[in-house]
């Protein structure tokens, strides 16, 4: 395990942690007013390779051989030429920080970030990390890499699980969760909703299907696969019989004879699994992958005998359901596509620059 130290006086800044997977749903922004739980799980730390923060440069002023060689391979906005290495903990895990709450990042309920770091070391006041906590982001804080030091406290790395280990163990994520948000006239409201890291993984893994396909026609294994990317292969792939056939494949899955293998990605090392065959491989994130590949069976009811006394209500909860189709983020999306080189052919490229105003409707 590791702690973050101080790059100027060397004060310990964080709690011990160990080290994961950067969350597909890192930067995502999710909804209006919404309020989202702590990215992080607690004792853990993730890096984002690419570089973040002041300073950005329009698409026009950079030279297309040049975001190649970063790994962009289409237009966008803009990119970030700041520090790369930038580390994501949980809020807790904070330690020997002072927050500058007046640098809230033009936050509407909280702080965004977006004026750069608004937490400073306790003992020597160097800006060291970003704290996130405004509404319909997730809650974080981001580690600055030239302010802070990786120190090891433990002497050795953590080993570790293996996939038969995590295919026995694993928790799934659930695709639909309670969302809390505010903004009506009676405050604070409560609804069941798609859960928002299903729609940042379904944005990165249709990217990954896409070029999967290469422009064919696909069918989708039964299940709730096909809630989550039938509409969006229906709206940006030809009509017409399918001709590859997409299945599941991981610790205890072979799919065997399929074209396109849906696989998870290790939630420690961000490793993808590699299947015996050949098939293209569309990554999902261990816990939403274990969901579709691997659903858990409805418990049996329970077989009971007579009838409920007078004056007595059922109270079994209905099974939450979620009031809209299921909408894939349209960031993450257009995030993993740009960043395949395979963008670069003709269709796919149709496909990026005609996302009009319906088609973002009808899918994001």
């Amino acid at each position: 395990m590791f702690v973050f130290a101080c790059a100027g006086c060397g004060g310990e800044l964080t709690a011990p942690v160990s080290q994961v997977e950067l969350p597909v749903h890192a930067y995502q922004k999710s909804g209006n007013a919404v309020q989202l739980p702590v990215l992080m799980a607690q004792g853990t730390f993730a890096v984002d390779p690419e570089p973040s923060g002041q300073p950005w440069r329009g698409w026009e002023e950079i030279d297309p051989d040049e975001a190649a060689a970063r790994g962009v391979y289409a237009p966008v906005t803009e990119l970030s030429y700041g520090v790369p290495g930038a580390v994501v903990i949980a809020p807790g895990d904070v330690r020997g920080t002072l927050l500058v709450p007046e640098k809230n990042g033009s936050a509407c309920c909280g702080l965004a970030g977006g004026d750069g770091p608004n937490m400073v070391c306790e003992v020597c006041g160097l800006p060291v990390a970003i704290r996130i906590d405004d509404c319909s982001l997730w809650q974080a804080v981001w580690l600055a890499p030239d302010a802070v030091r990786r120190v090891r406290v433990d002497g050795k790395d953590a080993v570790p699980l293996s996939w038969g280990e995590l295919a026995a163990h694993g928790r799934s994520t659930p695709p639909v969760v309670p969302i809390t948000g505010w903004g009506s006239s009676s405050g604070l409201y409560h609804r069941w909703s798609w859960n928002p890291q299903w729609e940042a993984a379904a944005g990165r893994a249709l990217a990954h299907l896409l070029v999967a396909s290469g422009g064919r026609t696909v069918a989708l294994p039964n299940g709730l696969a096909r809630d989550v990317f039938q509409r969006a292969l229906d709206t940006l792939l030809p009509a017409g019989p399918a001709a590859l056939r997409a299945d599941f494949a991981g610790p205890g899955l072979s799919g065997a004879d399929a074209d396109i293998l849906f696989v998870p990605t290790h939630p420690q090392t961000g490793e993808i699994w590699s299947p015996d065959a050949s098939a293209q491989c569309v990554p999902l994130p261990f816990g939403v992958w274990l969901s579709l590949a691997l659903p858990e069976p409805a418990p049996l009811p329970l077989i009971a005998s007579g009838v409920l006394p007078d004056g007595v209500l059922r109270d079994e909860p209905l099974a939450p359901h979620p009031g809209t189709p299921f909408r894939i983020d349209q960031n993450a999306f257009e995030y993993a596509l740009v960043r395949l080189p395979a963008v670069r052919s003709p269709w796919l490229r149709r496909i990026l620059d005609h996302l009009t105003r319906p088609v973002r409707a009808r899918l994001f």
